[in-house]
Formats: structure tokens, sequence, C-alpha cells
């Protein structure tokens, strides 16, 4: 089966890419390169030994998009390509909702065009907004937050409603948590072109330079006083997206899975992890809470579990300790584009 991974050379993408090609699929990718570089599937090929097709085309670019379909025996999309910058996303949710909303409503277009029946949609744990109850399950109301969680909703509700008018047309839309972590051959982690905004990115700066990474909230309602999430290893992640195509076999309509641990770990839990998993140390001071932030936030992975047979295998550990083993072996990311 020829499987198309939109927005391959990213983070999640590039791992997705290695697990599938472990797993027998052929893939054919495609990237614009807006924050990526191919070199991430150079890797992913010597890593494999499998070579991969991959095409620059924005997803947004239909014709293009019709001229890789028609080259390629494509069963199946996983839509990756989106900006997913929360906070960048207030300061210009147009081009996030062109580039997010309108590639995916060109993407289901040309996969209409040309008969291509099953997806599988990234999606977020954004699209929540700020919950009270804990775990989240997939029956929670949406209520995004960020212009960012609010594309990602508009996107499950446009394939919800394409779904209702093709029987033949099935979805897997995958909500994840906090993915992190890194190969762990040390080959392919997370390098944005942009300075990145997650947790752990910053927290090994901090450990790296020992400027003082600033933990944001100390007096959320939770045992530390420090935020609560749920950190889920990519490679986990990357398994998530085999075992949806896998179900898409068998369903048909739209399943809607979160991906995560079920397991809250926060701020102060996640660096003294990081510090038993790697033996360095994080230099932190304790700031504000950030406007927006939600104090709790962890899964529910019981449907995941029944309907996908998904469980994560890594530990925190690993995924900070690979984490650490890619941030030391490739300094500068992938360096210059191949």
């Amino acid at each position: 089966m020829s499987i198309l991974v939109t927005g391959g050379c990213g983070y999640l993408g590039s791992h997705t890419c290695l697990a599938l090609l472990e797993a027998g699929y052929d893939v054919v990718a495609l990237d614009n390169f807006s924050n990526s570089t191919r070199a991430s599937l150079v890797r992913v090929s010597e890593l494999t030994g499998t070579p991969l097709k991959l095409y620059q085309c924005d997803v947004r670019n239909g014709m293009q998009l019709i001229g890789i379909l028609e080259e390629n025996e494509i069963e199946a999309v996983i839509h990756f390509a989106a900006l997913k910058n929360p906070v960048e996303s207030f300061g210009k949710p147009l081009e996030y909702y062109e580039n997010n909303v309108g590639g995916t409503l060109t993407l289901l277009r040309v996969m209409a065009m040309k008969g291509v029946k099953k997806l599988v949609f990234s999606s977020s744990a954004a699209v929540y907004g700020k919950t009270e109850g804990q775990p989240v399950a997939e029956e929670t109301p949406l209520c995004p937050v960020s212009p960012y969680g609010k594309t990602k909703a508009a996107c499950e509700e446009m394939i919800a409603a394409y779904a209702a008018s093709d029987p033949d047309f099935s979805a897997v839309v995958l909500r994840y948590f906090n993915p992190i972590g890194a190969h762990p051959s040390g080959r392919i982690g997370e390098s944005p072109k942009q300075a990145p905004m997650n947790l752990l990115p910053r927290l090994m700066a901090a450990a790296d330079t020992g400027a003082p990474l600033t933990v944001t909230g100390t007096d959320f309602p939770t045992p530390d006083g420090t935020g609560q999430r749920d950190y889920l290893h990519v490679c986990d992640v990357a398994q998530g997206h085999v075992l949806a195509l896998r179900a898409l076999e068998e369903t048909k309509g739209v399943t809607v899975c979160n991906l995560g641990t079920g397991a809250p770990v926060s701020v102060l839990e996640l660096i003294a992890a990081f510090e038993r998993a790697t033996g360095a140390k994080v230099p932190y001071e304790l700031g504000a809470r950030r406007e927006g932030d939600a104090a709790r936030s962890w899964a529910d992975v019981t449907r995941a579990r029944q309907l996908l047979g998904f469980a994560a295998e890594h530990t925190l550990e690993e995924a900070c300790r690979d984490a650490w083993r890619w941030y030391c072996d490739n300094p500068e990311g992938y360096g210059e584009d191949v």
C-alpha cells in the first residue's frame, strides 16, 4: 500500500514515515519546507535502508497534488502539513486559517477527485481548550482557545461533513497531547526553523547553556503548583498512525482518538525526570502564569486502546534521554539542507 504523507519532513511526519517504512508500507511524502528540511527523510531512508519519494509541494497547490496522486497509486493519506504554533497563531490568524483549513480543504477535494477514500488526520488536544474535568475524553465539548486550535477543530468538522456525504470515505482523527523525544538512534528529531515554544526543547537549552528556564506558573491547583500535561514519546505517536491506517481497513466514517499516556506530569516532574535520565542539571526560575495556560490536561486513552490497540510503550525517562541524545548529537539540528 502506498501512503501519501503531507508535511512528511517535519518532526511528527519524519518519525511516522520511518514507522511506515518499517511496517512495510511504500511512502510518498510532500513538504513545502517552510519549517522543515529534506535532510530528515534522507536520514529516514538511511535508517531503514528503504527509499521513499519526496515532493516539494504546498498542500494548498491543488494542481500539483493531482499530479502526485496520478503519478503514484495512493491508497491513503496521512495529513500533517500545518502551521502549529499556538502562540504565533494569535498574531497570524489569517495565515493559520489559510494554511491549515485551506490546505485541508484542497487536499480533501483532490482526494475526492482521485478516489482516495482513507485519511488519517493530525489534530491536537488544543481543540479541547481549558477543560476542568480530567482526564479528557473524546466526547468532551470542543472549546479551543488559540486560532491554531480553532483551525484544527474546523478541519475536524470539515472532515466529518465530507464523510457524512460519502459512505465510502473513512478517516481517523488523532488528537495528540504533547509529543516529545526523538528516535533512539539520535538521527532524527525536532529541528524547527523557528525557535521552539515547547517545554522540553527549552528545558534542554537551559541544561546546555546554563540560562535558567522560566517555569511559568507555580500557583495552579496541582500537587506542586506547576501545570500538568501528558507527554508522549514521538515514536509512540508515529506508531499510533500505523495503527490508525490498519483500523481504516475495517472502519467507515470518522473515528476520533486521543493519543497520550493517560498520566499527568508537572513541569517540575518533567525537570526531575530529565535530570534522572540524562545526568544533566536544569537551572530554572519561578515565574508568573502565561495568559490562557490551562492548569491540567491529560488524555483519556481508552478509545485508542480499544479501537486501535494503541498503548504508549516508552517511558518519560526514555523520551527525555532520546531527546537529549538528539540535541547533543545534532547541535545545529539538521544543519544545511541536502
